[in-house]
């Protein structure tokens, strides 16, 4: 078993945190990108029927981190907490889902439940593996609430309309995507 070293993986993790900020303040996650290995795989379970899936550095860039996040302008991820294991390269981290848009009482609009990332380490200070998890119910809530509120921003609403007129690129039916999702 390959044993990596705790202080690479600690440095990694907070280059991370770092370019994340970085790509947040941007409203722009692209730059991301290059936090992986050419070949990485980055996907997601989206309910009861839908995965989603980019192979490759550039889908990565392309899909995960631009039509995906296109649309959450103004929303950040802070990590809570992050486990590490150097013994397989494994790192979770867990992390909110935070909207810039407040209610009438001044409280963001926040996804409650756990939301993370699973990564796996490939060397030179990039992941080569990345699965996300997140509370499919509490964001279908808190989404719902937003548009009940008239709180969805015209980029939101944007998005919910792309991902209402088809089957997007990197989008599969369950166990369908061209690599499996765990």
């Amino acid at each position: 078993m390959v044993q990596f070293d705790r202080a690479e993986l600690d440095e990694m993790v907070q280059r991370w945190v770092d370019e994340n900020k970085r790509c947040e303040s941007l409203g722009d996650w692209k730059p991301l990108a290059e936090m992986y290995t050419e070949d990485a795989t980055y996907g997601w379970n989206y309910g009861p029927k839908d995965d989603f899936m980019a192979v490759g550095r550039d889908e990565i860039r392309d899909l995960a981190l631009g039509q995906e996040m296109d649309g959450l302008e103004g929303w950040e991820y802070p990590y809570q907490q992050f486990v590490i294991d150097d013994r397989s390269g494994d790192v979770i981290g867990f992390w909110k889902q935070v909207s810039e848009r407040t209610r009438d009482d001044g409280t963001h609009y926040q996804v409650t439940g756990i939301g993370g990332s699973w990564f796996r380490y490939g060397g030179n200070f990039q992941w080569s593996w990345q699965r996300d998890f997140f509370d499919f119910g509490n964001v279908s809530s808190l989404f719902l609430e937003m548009i009940t509120n008239n709180a969805m921003s015209d980029g939101m609403n944007a998005r919910i309309q792309r991902a209402t007129s088809g089957r997007l690129p990197g989008w599969y039916p369950v166990g369908k995507a061209p690599v499996p999702l765990w």
